[in-house]
């Protein structure tokens, strides 16, 4: 890669990894299923007039949408308002790769080998030492919340791998308008309109740069950016940047929140992403004939990026946001 575009996928990663600190800023403004649907109805508007009409069938805009947009967000955020620290939360993310190398395994019939299983273990080593770092840093159902916020994403990849849209771009800002709603309706029931009405009437600067960098800088930069870059690069060049999200988020962290970094907890890092680094970037056996360049390619980087909460990696080495 040229030194420019290794500079512009350091700096995606950054903002991805940044997102974290910005997430629960917000959270102090917004009650979290506000604040996700939120951040979706701006990444959605007015992008959605300019992308010209949907590139694959409804089916995978909504099954994505659902599972992207509502389970995956509406459990993250959830999870770090109760209580789950923005670092950990980047961190802990991670394992979505594990549960796509696993959920590929089963749907798409995806054969792991050696290295990819031993990856998988050595990841689920990093969650495990993650989990007793949490355990003394923040509540257990945070912690589970933003597992199963994991889980959703590893289904995400794999209905994004099935559909293998053509126009990255284009595919990311329809599946941005498919939470809107759902999100909005569920804050009313969950959170109370009184909350909501509250949140929104105090709305001040602070809140509004929260709402933009999640929507414009984390999710239409970032995902512009990381599109731009596969198309220009290989995946396996590409998508390794992507293990640098929670390293940006666990330092951002403790510099702007100063949120204490363990000893407990740079091992569970050290694990978790040596893991997916293995379990990513190791090559799978297909058993059915592999999908297109250019629809891998399109795969890779949707899954990654409506991450960091926006965040475009390879289908299965995928950053958070």
């Amino acid at each position: 890669m040229r030194p420019v575009h290794t500079a512009l996928a350091v700096l995606v990663a950054a903002v991805w990894g940044f997102n974290f600190v910005v997430i629960e800023i917000g959270l102090g403004h917004f009650p979290p299923l506000l604040l996700s649907a939120l951040r979706f109805l701006v990444a959605a508007l007015p992008a959605v007039f300019f992308v010209g009409p949907p590139k694959v069938a409804w089916k995978w805009i909504a099954g994505v949408g659902v599972a992207l947009g509502i389970a995956k967000f509406g459990l993250l955020f959830t999870g770090m308002d109760a209580g789950m620290p923005a670092g950990l939360s980047s961190l802990v993310l991670q394992v979505q790769a594990v549960f796509t190398a696993v959920l590929a395994a089963v749907v798409l019939r995806e054969r792991p080998g050696r290295v990819r299983m031993t990856g998988m273990a050595v990841a689920l080593a990093g969650i495990a030492v993650a989990a007793v770092d949490g355990g003394t840093s923040g509540p257990v159902l945070g912690f589970t919340l933003v597992v199963a916020a994991a889980a959703c994403w590893g289904v995400s990849n794999v209905l994004t791998r099935k559909a293998s849209p053509p126009d990255a771009l284009n595919f990311m800002v329809w599946v941005c308008t498919v939470p809107v709603l759902p999100l909005f309706a569920l804050s009313l029931l969950l959170e109370g309109p009184e909350r909501d009405l509250a949140a929104l009437r105090a709305l001040d600067w602070s809140g509004v740069g929260v709402i933009a960098y999640v929507a414009w800088v984390s999710t239409v930069f970032g995902f512009g950016a990381w599109g731009y870059l596969l198309r220009r690069y290989p995946a396996s060049s590409v998508a390794p940047f992507s293990l640098l999200v929670p390293v940006f988020g666990m330092s951002s962290a403790a510099l702007v929140l100063g949120e204490q970094v363990s000893g407990l907890r740079w091992t569970a890092a050290v694990l978790l992403v040596g893991g997916v680094a293995l379990t990513s970037l190791a090559p799978a056996r297909p058993a059915a004939p592999a999908p297109t360049a250019a629809g891998t390619a399109a795969g890779t980087t949707v899954a990654a990026a409506v991450s960091a909460g926006s965040r475009p990696a390879a289908a299965d080495a995928s950053p958070v946001r």
